[in-house]
């Protein structure tokens, strides 16, 4: 989780001594790979002139996959937060980059290379000064990525277990240039369309990358879902421990649990497993009918879950990171709400009313929306029942309006209805808060699905629709 602008290695294990300081590398590296790539890539192009469509395209597609591999290694080399851009290109960019480019961004490793303690100590003593004191930091950290590194910690006070989320030093300030960078590479290579939908959207990582690194407002966020849950004996939330907080540090709580894809998570019985399935849902609908705000990172890696023993101590979810947060606007939130009843009722003709008074709707001419309104009946399957949905497969919801999200292949099933679609050029370039909220609803989708889940959620979201 670290940033920087060229680097060297320290000798004892595989630990980054410092940080750089200087882009000029970084720079020429950047825009050598680009040139070479556009290089390659109008050779290619040049080459397939005179054959047939076919060919033409099978040449396409592999000119692109070699070059995007190409680039993609040139950026991991130089670390930082260029590859924290290209991961959230990876993440939201599939409706307007070309496929061989998302594939190639998706194999961006997260897990780089930790600064060495003395760096961290240094950085630390820099933010706490004397409150450094206060605590014995593990010098090995237990989590790294490309804008940061996770430490534990404890109070020697009263024993309290925390973590430290450092910042690297120079992270927030590098990201105007890194996005200049990573923009212009892609203009370089000339494998991108450069069209105003790709401005906002470039616009839009921009953004969550500056919210990425604000600390204050994760902490701010922390602090409200803890509040909302506080009652609630399915979630857990880390508690932000102020004392040790600055702008480049968040300190709170250590919270234990296990990750969902674990083996022991199979291993639980049936109905736990339900239970945290539908409540893993229950968040994404909550945000959009109660709170009007989305933690919109689903990775697995942001939710762990503590174990209790079946009986009187209750399985949580542990809500972990609150870095991508997005308000919406009331007006959205009406129009998602809508297309939630729709799903809920199972009505083409409902789904077809809620798709209208938001630009992206209304600039779809209404002979296509009934083929629309068919993928997100689909995506929205799980909320309906047998008796108002004669579609539904056999078997994938038992007499109590369990789901059996396994079985279901219910992400795979829409993309395919959503490609056959007459619609499907209207999915080219969806609006960005509908993509956040249906990547929210797959990352719940996929966490019970990985469970295997049978789960009432039209029970559950009979409270919000109704």
């Amino acid at each position: 989780m670290f940033h920087c602008k060229g680097l060297y290695m320290s000798d004892q294990n595989d630990k980054l001594k410092n940080l750089k300081t200087s882009s000029m590398d970084r720079r020429l590296s950047i825009a050598k790979a680009s040139l070479l790539a556009g290089t390659r890539w109008a050779t290619a192009s040049a080459t397939s002139m005179f054959s047939s469509e076919a060919e033409k395209e099978k040449k396409r597609k592999k000119a692109m996959t070699e070059q995007a591999n190409y680039l993609v290694s040139e950026i991991g080399k130089l670390k930082g937060s260029i590859v924290k851009i290209g991961q959230m290109m990876a993440l939201y960019g599939e409706h307007f980059l070309p496929e061989e480019i998302t594939q190639a961004l998706n194999t961006l490793n997260n897990q780089t290379v930790a600064l060495a303690w003395p760096a961290i100590k240094a950085h630390l003593q820099e933010q706490l000064g004397s409150k450094l004191d206060d605590l014995i930091i593990d010098h090995e950290p237990i989590g790294t990525a490309s804008l940061a590194q996770v430490h534990r910690a404890t109070r020697k006070s009263d024993g309290l277990e925390l973590v430290l989320k450092i910042q690297y030093p120079g992270v927030a300030e590098a990201i105007d240039s890194d996005m200049s960078l990573f923009k212009n590479m892609l203009k370089l290579t000339r494998m991108v369309p450069q069209t105003r939908e790709f401005d906002q959207w470039f616009d839009e990582v921009r953004e969550m990358m500056h919210r990425e690194v604000s600390y204050d407002i994760e902490a701010a966020t922390t602090r409200r879902f803890a509040e909302r849950l506080k009652t609630d004996p399915r979630y857990a939330v880390p508690q932000i421990i102020d004392a040790y907080c600055t702008t480049k540090i968040l300190c709170m709580t250590f919270e234990r649990g296990v990750p969902i894809n674990s083996p022991v998570m199979l291993s639980l019985p049936q109905e736990r497993r339900n239970k945290l399935g539908e409540a893993s849902l229950e968040i994404a609908v909550r945000e959009i009918f109660e709170w009007g705000e989305m933690q919109t990172d689903p990775n697995f890696g942001n939710y762990l879950v503590r174990l209790g023993n079946g009986t009187d101590i209750q399985d949580k979810i542990v809500l972990l990171d609150f870095g991508a947060i997005r308000q919406f606007d009331e007006h959205l939130l009406s129009v998602a709400r809508n297309l939630i009843r729709a799903g809920y009722n199972h009505s083409n003709e409902e789904m077809v009313r809620a798709m209208t008074g938001y630009s992206f709707f209304d600039s779809i001419p209404e002979s296509i929306k009934p083929d629309m309104a068919k993928v997100f009946l689909l995506a929205t399957e799980a909320f309906s029942c047998p008796e108002n949905n004669p579609d539904m497969p056999t078997g994938l919801m038992d007499e109590d309006n369990r789901y059996d999200w396994k079985k279901s292949q219910l992400h795979s099933r829409v993309m395919q209805q959503a490609s056959k679609s007459m619609a499907s050029r209207y999915f080219s370039v969806p609006p960005k808060e509908f993509m956040f909220i249906s990547r929210k609803f797959i990352g719940a989708y996929t966490f019970m699905t990985v469970i295997e889940a049978k789960t009432n959620v039209r029970r559950m979201i009979s409270h919000f629709v109704k």
